[in-house]
Formats: structure tokens, sequence, C-alpha cells
């Protein structure tokens, strides 16, 4: 009775800890300091990890993991890989491959999570991507969200490595399923990640006129209060379009948007206005 005793607190113990985990996003997106979650999100993400080994279908660790490393990855990992790409290659290139292995990691604990759920959806979202997610309701929104985050992620790092970059259709199937549920989500954050993947190449299935109605209704949904669906249009359709005056006007009106008129995204907002302003002082070597 005792060790079983033992054993009933340790799993409350796990669950409980795990349960606050997997809410416990919200704390770093409405912090003001990067540096400050660039140094408490590893350890935050290992911890999660840990609990995972203990309870490995728990739905909302599996996607606070998905979550946490790509907005680790790119926050961090990937910029600080673009930052010193002119300087040091090898090192950027180095960066880079780390930066794509989160994205990966973070996309199979949403995979994970999908499973639970729809036994052999992997599988599925390969061979008939859009009848694989009708199934999906309301509710899943945010982990087809942050699935199609991961996944769009990785993708958009390894345009030339076929492996990768021949799952698009099924991550942009999930972000469809998630607009068709609700295009509102977290203030039209599904538009605004579909700036991206519009973005690509025409040749991958991209469209700038797509990107650019997604830009306009993730600019209406989030009331003009973040500076990302700016940073995503300069940064996926400007400069491959090689449409500098607009590109540098778009950047403009990203940097003086109020950064905390949305505390809860607080973080995010300084993440991306960071980026305009480096994409900003790059403007000569992105258009000829």
């Amino acid at each position: 009775m005792l060790l079983a005793g033992g054993c009933s607190v340790r799993g409350l113990a796990v669950n409980a800890l795990a349960n606050a985990l997997a809410a416990s996003g919200d704390v770093f997106a409405s912090d003001e300091d990067p540096e400050l979650i660039r140094e408490a999100t590893p350890f935050a993400l290992k911890t999660t990890e840990a609990l995972l080994a203990e309870k490995p279908d728990h739905p909302g660790l599996l996607l606070a993991a998905c979550r946490g490393f790509t907005q680790y990855s790119y926050a961090f990992v990937q910029r600080d890989a673009e930052r010193i790409e002119d300087e040091d290659f090898e090192a950027a290139e180095r960066g880079y491959e780390r930066a794509l292995k989160l994205y990966l990691r973070a996309r199979d604990y949403c995979l994970r999570a999908l499973e639970g759920m729809e036994p052999g959806i992997r599988r599925r979202l390969e061979v008939e991507p859009g009848a694989a997610v009708a199934s999906f309701g309301l509710s899943d929104v945010p982990l087809l969200y942050w699935t199609g985050a991961s996944w769009g992620a990785a993708i958009s790092m390894a345009v030339d490595r076929p492996e990768i970059n021949v799952d698009l259709p099924a991550a942009e199937a999930l972000l469809v399923r998630a607009l068709e549920l609700d295009e509102t989500y977290d203030g039209g954050s599904v538009h605004e990640l579909m700036i991206a993947l519009e973005g690509l190449p025409e040749t991958m299935g991209g469209s700038p006129e797509r990107a650019r109605a997604h830009f306009a209704r993730a600019v209406e949904l989030s009331g003009g209060k973040r500076p990302g669906p700016y940073v995503a249009l300069a940064q996926s359709v400007l400069v491959r379009a090689q449409l500098r005056e607009e590109f540098v006007e778009v950047l403009e009106r990203a940097l003086k948007i109020d950064l905390d008129a949305e505390p809860s995204r607080r973080l995010a907002n300084r993440i991306a206005a960071d980026r305009a302003l480096w994409l900003l002082e790059r403007v000569d070597e992105l258009f000829l």
C-alpha cells in the first residue's frame, strides 16, 4: 500500500507539472526581454522532454514541445545563423542545419499528438493530405497550426532537399484546415504563416497573389498591432519580386507599431521588429 501510494503521489506530481508546463507558453510570450527567454527556454524544453519520457502521450506536453522548439529555433537559432552568414558562411550553415533539426523535432512531437487522435495520420498526410485532415474540429486548431508551422518552417529552410520539401502539401493541408475551422485563431496567425508558404517559388506551388491576400487578412484580424505580417510579406514576397520601394515602406510601417499594444504577443512582436530592422539594414544586399 505504501509503494502504491508513493507511485500515486509521483503520478499526480508528474501530471501537475506536465499540465503546468503545457500551459506556460503565455508567460514566455508576454515577456519583454528576448535574451531572458533565450536563456530560459532550453531548460524548459528539456524539462518538457523529460516529462514526456514519463508521459509520452500527454497531448498538452506534446503540443508544448512542438510549439516551444519551433519558437526557439525561429527566434534564436535561425536568427543567429542569418546574422553571421556574411562573415562566417560555414558557421551559418551549421546554424541553419541545427535550426532545421529543431523544426523537425518540433514537427515530430506534433505528429505524435495527431497520431494519438488519428492513428495512421502521418501516412495519410503523405498520400491524401486534404482528406487526412477533414476529421479534425475546432478544438484541434492549435495543434493543426503548430504542426503546420513547424513543418512549414522546416520546408522553407530545405528548398533544395526534396526529401523534406516533398511534404509541402501536407503542411499546407494542416494550415488550410485550420483556416477553414477558425481563420481568426490567435489574431490571424494562420494567415501570417500562409504568407511565408505562398511566398515560396511558384515551382513549389507558391503564389504572390495569394500571399498578398493572406497578408491583408492577417493585418485586418490582428488590428494592425503586429509587425509579423509586414515582415513576412517583405521577406517572402517583396525580395523575390525585387520590389525595393514597397519593401522599405512595408518594413517602416512594421517599425511604427507599438510593440506593447498587445501584451500577450509582446515577445513575438519584439522579435519581428528586430527582424524588420535587420532586413532594412540589408536592403542594398537584397536588391540589385
